[in-house]
C-alpha cells in the first residue's frame, strides 16, 4: 500500500492521528522536501514519528518515482507531503505511477494553505484561481500570474499567491556543466513578491496601460500560518513592500471585493497606517 500523508502546516504534531498510524505502521517513509517546509526539521519529525524518514526532493520524486513505489505492493510505504498531499502542488503522477503498477493507494488529508488562509477574515468561496509568484532573474521576468490576479480581481474575486521556493536549485553554470554544486535555499518574503507586482503595474503605466491593481490595493501577507508564531498583516500593495513578516514561509493576498465583514476582519491585522474606509470596494452578499 502507498500512503499519501498530508503534515499540515506546523510541526510534527500537526500529523492526524490517522496519517501517524500508517507512517508507523510502514516499512519506508518518504518526506517531500521541496514544495513547502515545516517550523521543524526532519530530525524532530523521526523523534514524533518514531521512524526514520527519507528526503525526497524534487530530482527522487520526479526521475525516480519507481524507487519510492518499490515492494509498495508487498508493504507499506508512506510518501509525506507539508500541508494536504493534493493542496497547493499535487502528486497525481505518483499516484498514476502506483494504479499503473497494481499498487494500492490511500491518501490522508491535511490543512493546507489553500483553506487555512481563511484565518485572514477572507471568506474562501470569495477566492479565484490561486497563482504562484516565481522570482525574477536579470533575463526573465515573467508577468502571467499578474493576468492572472487582474482577471479575478475584475470579477471580484480575491487571489492567493504562493511566493516561490528555492530548494536544491543548480545555479545555471553547473547546470550546463552537469556539475551537482546547489545554491542555498531561498524563500520568496511577501515584501519581494509585492515588489515584483508593483513593477508590473509601473511598466504598463508607462505603456498607457491603467490595471485594476494600484498600489493602493488592499493586500494581505501571511507568514508560517499554522504556526505558534504566524503573523497577519493586512495594508496597501505599496505598504506590503516594507511589512515586516520574520521568517518563512511567506503567501500574498490580493483581495477582490469585500464585504463588510471581511473589512472588519482585516482590521483586526493593521499594518501601520492603514485605511480601510473603501465603500466603493466592498460587497454586501
Amino acid at each position: 500500500m502507498l500512503y499519501l500523508v498530508g503534515l499540515g502546516l506546523g510541526d510534527a504534531k500537526d500529523i492526524t492521528v490517522k496519517g501517524l498510524e500508517a507512517v508507523r505502521q510502514c516499512h519506508r517513509v518518504y518526506l517531500e522536501a521541496y514544495t513547502s517546509i515545516l517550523t521543524v526539521g526532519k530530525e524532530a519529525l523521526e523523534e514524533f514519528y518514531g521512524k526514520e524518514l527519507i528526503l525526497a526532493d524534487r530530482e527522487t520524486v520526479e526521475q525516480e518515482a519507481d524507487n519510492i513505489l518499490k515492494d509498495a505492493d508487498v508493504s507499506d510505504v508512506a510518501f509525506l507531503v507539508v500541508g494536504d498531499p493534493f493542496g497547493a502542488t499535487t502528486h497525481s503522477d505518483l499516484v498514476l505511477r502506483a494504479v499503473k503498477l497494481g499498487i494500492p493507494y490511500k491518501v490522508i488529508h491535511n490543512a493546507s494553505i489553500m483553506n487555512a488562509v481563511g484565518c485572514c477574515g477572507l471568506q474562501l468561496y470569495s477566492f479565484g484561481e490561486t497563482v504562484s509568484i516565481v522570482f525574477w532573474t536579470d533575463t526573465w521576468k515573467p508577468e502571467s500570474f499578474f493576468d492572472k490576479i487582474e482577471k479575478n480581481r475584475q470579477n471580484g474575486m480575491h487571489t492567493l499567491c504562493l511566493l516561490d521556493i528555492k530548494v536544491k536549485e543548480q545555479s545555471l553554470e553547473n547546470l550546463m556543466k552537469g556539475r551537482k554544486i546547489y545554491e542555498p535555499p531561498r524563500y520568496m518574503s511577501v515584501n519581494q513578491a509585492a515588489e515584483q507586482l508593483l513593477a508590473i503595474i509601473q511598466n504598463r503605466r508607462l505603456q498607457g496601460q491603467e490595471s485594476a491593481i494600484t498600489e493602493n490595493t488592499i493586500c494581505v501577507g501571511l507568514a508560517r500560518v499554522g504556526a505558534p508564531d504566524q503573523k497577519i498583516a493586512s495594508g496597501t500593495l505599496e505598504q506590503m513592500c516594507t511589512v515586516e513578516l520574520g521568517g518563512p514561509l511567506h503567501s500574498l493576498i490580493v483581495t477582490g471585493t469585500l464585504h463588510p465583514l471581511e473589512l472588519e476582519m482585516l482590521q483586526l491585522f493593521p499594518v501601520a497606517g492603514s485605511s480601510f474606509e473603501q465603500p466603493a470596494c466592498q460587497r454586501t452578499t
